[in-house]
This record gives structure tokens, C-alpha cells and sequence, in this order.
């Protein structure tokens, strides 16, 4: 069932989940591992999802001798500042690798310490004093990085989160260089094969990478990756999680409470789980009784409003204008706002593209035929992006039931 003791297990309402308390992901942590000894991976999930904990715990529990380092990359913006995030990784988490990396790398040997001569955060500033053209030598450089990588006598994984928004920010400063940059590194992670290399990378993103780089032309540029999205919660793991958190502090509750908590979360963003479910826990401590569904209901709405939600929940509006361009930022508002006023069965795909056909000025209205490939982008880019989900045939909902009903009272 878990990764860790039950016992032992803490709410966790904004920081990664410690890998010994991260429940109903072994199976999908193994597939991981065996697919990781032949493949590189694409690992994708909306935020708040538990992506990053999977990770980590990747990284804490490494298998098969790995070497495992991760690194966030959502504010980077040029390969050499990668490389040398990734060097510093090294340097913290394995120093007799990050050493050996840099015996073999003459010019900077000459200058460099030894990893436990290193401040923290050092490293990163001796590079760029003695580096100065460190940037437009970002190819040499990362052609050495990989070349060391594969003479070590272990195999490692890098595992860099948040990959897409590292290549949008590439695509604003310099998208020549994103395209070279991204051509480079496929055929650095294709040449050797990775099951006769020893150099993994577990790529990360809570936006679909695959759209992004469609939108580009560059969708061939990873189609190497093994895509890998990050399983839903099951509607059982969801109520017994909730039962579980709740009895083992003591609370009595009706047997229909765990359901009734699923129904109103929707597709069950964790991060959204361990908070309500840590409300009715707060709620039944200053007032102990048997919690029945209506305090589910009532801690509910009083979430959708809470001071401690609004910047997790706001994150979902706001991010739509970093990756959306108009016109389709518009209608994909026009879509989501339609969606949050519907009923428990959302709405159908002919209202969506009349509600889409809509937002198109008169005298800018696309053919018929090109209006209906950008509908069916659009549909398609939102559910990717997992805002919204196909319920049944041809009708679609919001994916998050605590998403829906905020932007129901926000931005109806």
C-alpha cells in the first residue's frame, strides 16, 4: 500500500512528501526503475500532484548502483547554466563523482578545488569567473559533462523538474537557441542508446511538454522519451487515505464520509486531499463528535474561501497566461468559465466549440476548417494541461472538483 509505516505518516500541505511517508506509489516507482534501465523518461503531472515526491523518492532510494541527483530548472534559461547546476549537484550529493568529473575537464582542474574544498554555492562562482565565455561554449562544455558521465564505473540519473518551463524561457531569450540546444541534447541521449549507456535522465513538467514543442515544430526533438504521466489516485486510494489519516488520530466518522470527500475533490489533486482531510481532522479536535459527509460539505466551502488556499488555487488561473498566447488565452477562459457554472455532468463538446466559435471577431473568424483544428487543439491542450476532463462521450468537466467550484466563485 505505502512506501512508509502508517503509523508515522504526517500531512503534508505544501513541502514534498518525505519518500518514507509517500502512500499508493511502489507500483509506479517500479515501473519507473525498469523502464529507467532502458529508456530515458518523461514524467508528467499538474503541480500539487506529487510528481516532485515520486522524484525524490527516486532519489533518496536509488536501485542498481545509481547515482541520483535532482535538480529543479523552472528559472533557468541557457543549457551552460544547466550544465553547471547539474555539476553542483554532483558536488553535493556525490563528491567522489563530482571530483572524478572534473579530474578529466583540464581547463577547469586547473583552477578548481576539490569538491570538499567548495563552499556551498561556490562552485557555480568560480566557474563563471574563470569561465568567462562559458555561455557561448555551452556546447563544448556539455559535450564534456556527458563524456566524463560515460566513463564513470556506475551508471547515473539526473532527474531535472520542471523541463518545459525551462525551455519557455529559452524560446523567449533565444529561440535559435533552443532549437539548437534542443537537437543537441537528443542526440546526446541518443547516441549510444540509452540501454548501452550509463547516463539516465528523468525529465519533468507540470505543463505538457509535448504541446509546447508541437506549438514550436519541435515535437521530433523528444520523441525519444518514454512518456510517462503520473497515475491519478483511484478512487479507492483516495477513501482509504482519508480513513486512514482520520483513525489513527482518533476521529470517529460515518462510513460514507471518505466517499463523500472523493465526489467533492473530483480527479483527486493530493496536495488538496492532505488539506481538507488535515480541516476535518482541525474540525473534529476543537469540537470532538462523529464527523458525518455534511462536515465534509461544510469544510468544503469553507476551503474554497480560506486565506490558505487562495495561492495554491490561484497559481491554476494565473499560469494559463504564462502558456497560453492569444487569442487562445481568451478562449480558453471563455471555455473554463462556461465549465464552472455547469452541473456534476459538465457540458457538452458542441456547446464548447459554439462557446469557442463565439470569441472570434466577426471579421477575423477563421474558415470553417481551420477553426475547427484550433477547437480541437485547444480542448486538447487543456485536458494535456489538466485543467479539464472528458467525463463520458463528448462532454467535459472541469478535472478538479475544488478547481471548478473556486472558479465558480471567483470567476464566474
Amino acid at each position: 500500500m505505502a512506501c512508509g509505516e502508517p503509523n508515522s505518516l504526517d500531512f503534508y500541505t505544501g513541502s514534498v512528501v518525505e519518500a518514507e511517508d509517500l502512500l499508493f506509489r511502489d507500483a509506479f516507482i517500479d515501473h519507473l526503475w525498469e523502464t529507467l534501465e532502458s529508456m530515458h523518461v518523461l514524467l508528467k503531472a499538474p503541480r500539487r500532484c506529487g510528481k516532485t515526491s515520486v522524484m525524490e523518492h527516486l532519489r533518496r532510494f536509488p536501485r542498481n548502483n545509481f547515482a541520483v541527483i535532482y535538480e529543479n530548472v523552472q528559472d533557468l534559461s541557457h543549457p551552460a547554466d544547466l550544465f553547471l547546476a547539474i555539476l553542483d549537484k554532483f558536488r553535493d550529493a556525490h563528491p567522489k563523482v563530482f571530483d572524478y568529473l572534473v579530474d578529466g575537464w583540464k581547463s577547469v582542474r586547473s583552477w578548481l578545488p576539490k569538491a570538499e574544498g567548495l563552499e556551498v554555492g561556490e562552485f557555480k562562482l568560480k566557474f563563471r569567473e574563470h569561465e568567462a565565455d562559458y555561455r557561448e561554449q555551452w556546447r563544448q562544455h556539455g559535450d564534456m559533462l556527458f563524456a566524463r558521465l560515460r566513463t564513470l564505473d556506475r551508471p547515473v540519473l539526473i532527474i531535472v523538474d520542471e523541463f518545459p518551463d525551462m525551455l519557455l524561457n529559452l524560446r523567449k531569450d533565444d529561440p535559435k537557441l533552443l532549437r539548437d540546444f534542443l537537437s543537441w541534447f537528443r542526440t546526446q541521449r541518443s547516441n549510444p542508446a540509452p540501454k548501452h549507456d550509463n547516463v539516465r535522465w528523468l525529465l519533468g513538467g507540470s505543463i505538457n511538454l509535448s504541446t509546447t514543442l508541437d506549438g514550436l515544430g519541435l515535437l521530433d526533438r523528444i520523441n525519444d522519451l518514454d512518456d510517462e504521466p503520473l497515475p491519478d489516485l483511484t478512487t479507492g486510494q483516495v477513501e482509504e487515505f482519508v480513513a486512514l489519516m482520520l483513525a489513527s488520530r482518533g476521529v470517529t466518522f460515518e462510513r460514507k464520509l471518505p466517499a463523500r470527500l472523493r465526489e467533492l475533490l473530483g480527479r483527486p489533486i493530493p496536495l488538496f486531499l492532505q488539506m481538507l482531510t488535515l480541516d476535518l481532522f482541525r474540525s473534529w479536535r476543537s469540537k470532538p463528535r462523529k464527523l458525518k459527509p455534511a462536515d465534509v460539505d461544510a469544510e468544503f466551502a469553507r476551503f474554497i474561501t480560506s486565506t490558505a488556499a487562495q495561492d495554491k488555487l490561484q497559481h491554476f488561473y494565473t499560469r494559463l497566461a504564462k502558456y497560453y498566447s492569444e487569442p487562445a488565452l481568451g478562449q480558453a477562459h471563455a471555455l473554463l468559465n462556461h465549465l464552472c457554472t455547469t452541473g456534476p455532468d459538465g457540458s457538452s463538446r458542441s456547446v464548447l466549440n459554439q462557446i469557442f466559435d463565439s470569441t472570434w471577431p466577426p471579421d477575423k473568424q477563421p474558415v470553417v476548417h481551420e477553426r475547427k483544428r484550433l477547437f480541437q487543439q485547444l480542448l486538447r491542450d487543456l485536458e494535456n494541461d489538466f485543467y479539464v476532463l472528458e467525463t463520458s462521450e463528448g462532454r467535459y468537466d472541469f478535472a478538479s472538483g475544488i478547481i471548478k467550484a473556486w472558479w465558480r466563485k471567483y470567476y464566474a
